[in-house]
């Protein structure tokens, strides 16, 4: 069934954006031959007006901007919010202002905004099926177009849908919505820091069947969601990441996902699945029943039941999406089916470099001998490799042994020599320091060290988080020193600098030393 809409003309929005600029921008924005293309205009004070399309830019003049030209701008536009955004009245587009340390603006960003019909035909059936969905993707993808898509279809549908527009970019910079939405209510953030407030007040005061919220970023956002979840409110909303491995690693948003916690097994337990005494589970039902990626405006990756594949992938199994595709014609193909636990974690090597070993072989498979399972799998993930993991030395290609443990002659590692099955030494139980040694395995190369040192300083501060133990990185330049400690800062840690040049090396913690 075709999903028709009333709405005012594009040109005339698209009108009511090139007027707000001087003339002389004006006119040059006019002459571009693929105007209705362009995504934004860039205006920062003494550089050259620059229109910029999906892969491309052009200047649109030789004259640097001036404070006049930005103070054209900013006297046809509404006032700038708490975020630093602005519009105009009934249209989509957004304003975003860069300011010096004084609050002056210098520099502008003017974001086109369209309202485009018809973009969630690839997962209408998704969409009505009453359950709550998440969606990803990159920076530009079109999550916000699809989100208002969303609202309009299932308003459309006569479900009572409330958006909460936290920068005014789902309905428009004006009290009343843009006719996008459809006949979906809007209710309007003053503050960003208060989304999660203006969340829950929707649900109290205004009943909605459906709740509709875009950028769901912080731990307070993401308690809201899940409040509004319990009480029996649809959510669909977007959320900071790519991917759902993305959003599990994701210390502030994984309580999305059901949230990870360790959990220590009985031995028996740990034998029987062949793991270490120490797992990761998830912690709860997840906020959201269905996680769309989206790769392009085309393309998506469906997960249909984020809590088996949040199981399956802190099992070890590479869950297998349902990926979707729009053809020139409109047409929706499924290039492949869903497999939620099906798949182990095992892909292809980057651009085909690997072992010498034979086409169709089957994947390297690794026994780990004291080192951590879960972070052979996720080094594995992180380089894509053909590998898997071996639940007994004697099925194994290749042991991944700890250094201390091979240093004090264990008898087993003494045995597997014997067998001449060959034995990696790995420094230390990080995912880095495994990460080098498959490098070495497929023959990859080298990686820059500054990177090796941030990775492990990513991974660190993940399990302190989870843990709440404190961990030290390896010994690293005052520069890298100082790029670790700022990252530790970010995730709102504690960190200091700890032993003796060259040997000073980081430490992160959760505070209380």
């Amino acid at each position: 069934m075709a999903l028709k809409a009333e709405s005012v003309s594009p040109n005339w929005e698209l009108t009511q954006l090139l007027d707000i600029f001087p003339l002389p921008i004006r006119q040059s924005l006019v002459r571009l031959p693929h105007l209705e293309t362009i995504i934004e205009v860039v205006l920062d004070l003494g550089r050259a007006p620059e229109a910029r399309f999906e892969s491309d830019f052009v200047y649109l003049s030789e004259t640097p901007v001036s404070p006049e030209d930005i103070a054209h701008v900013c006297s046809r536009i509404s006032g700038f919010g708490a975020d630093n955004r602005a519009g105009i009245e009934q249209t989509l587009h957004r304003i975003s202002a860069i300011r010096n340390r004084t609050g002056k603006i210098v520099g502008l960003t003017c974001r086109v905004g369209r309202a485009v019909y018809g973009t969630i035909d690839i997962i209408l059936d998704v969409l009505r099926s009453g359950k709550s969905i998440c969606l990803l993707g990159r920076p530009g993808v079109g999550k916000t177009t699809m989100l208002r898509e969303c609202a309009r279809v299932l308003a459309s549908d006569r479900k009572r849908v409330v958006i909460v527009d936290s920068s005014n970019e789902i309905a428009g910079d004006s009290d009343i919505p843009h006719p996008g939405i459809g006949t979906a209510r809007r209710m309007q953030v003053p503050d960003p820091a208060l989304q999660h407030a203006v969340m829950i007040e929707a649900v109290e005061n205004h009943m909605p069947e459906v709740v509709v919220i875009d950028e769901i970023g912080t731990e307070a956002e993401a308690a809201a969601a899940r409040t509004i979840a319990e009480r029996g409110v649809t959510l669909i909303a977007t959320a900071h990441g790519q991917t759902l491995e993305n959003l599990l690693m994701n210390p502030t948003l994984s309580d999305l996902l059901g949230g990870i916690s360790a959990v220590t097994l009985s031995d028996e337990e740990a034998r029987r699945r062949g793991t270490r005494k120490t797992v990761l589970e998830r912690k709860q039902p997840p906020t959201f029943d269905i996680l769309v990626e989206i790769h392009d405006r085309d393309r998506l990756a469906i997960h249909k039941s984020v809590a088996d594949v949040v199981d399956a992938t802190l099992r070890g199994y590479q869950p297998q999406p349902e990926i979707r595709q729009r053809g020139a014609s409109g047409e929706v193909a499924i290039l492949q089916e869903a497999e939620p636990e099906s798949m182990p974690l095992v892909v292809e090597s980057i651009e085909g470099v690997a072992l010498e070993r034979e086409e169709g072989q089957r994947p390297l498979s690794i026994f780990p001998y004291g080192v951590s399972r879960s972070k052979i799998e996720r080094a594995i993930h992180n380089l894509r490799l053909g590998a898997s993991i071996a639940r007994t030395w004697d099925d194994a290609d290749v042991v991944f042994a700890l250094k201390s443990l091979e240093r004090k002659g264990q008898p087993k590692l003494k045995q597997i020599a014997a067998e001449n099955v060959p034995i990696y030494a790995i420094k230390t139980n990080t995912t880095t320091q495994i990460q080098l040694a498959l490098r070495d395995v497929f023959r990859l190369g080298s990686i820059d060290h500054e990177e090796i040192a941030m990775r492990e300083a990513e991974e660190a501060i993940y399990q302190v988080m989870l843990t709440s133990q404190a961990i030290e990185l390896s010994p690293q330049t005052s520069y890298v020193r100082r790029m670790q400690h700022q990252m530790a800062e970010k995730h709102r840690l504690h960190s200091r600098s700890t032993g003796l040049e060259p040997n000073r090396r980081v430490r992160i913690y959760r505070g209380g030393e």
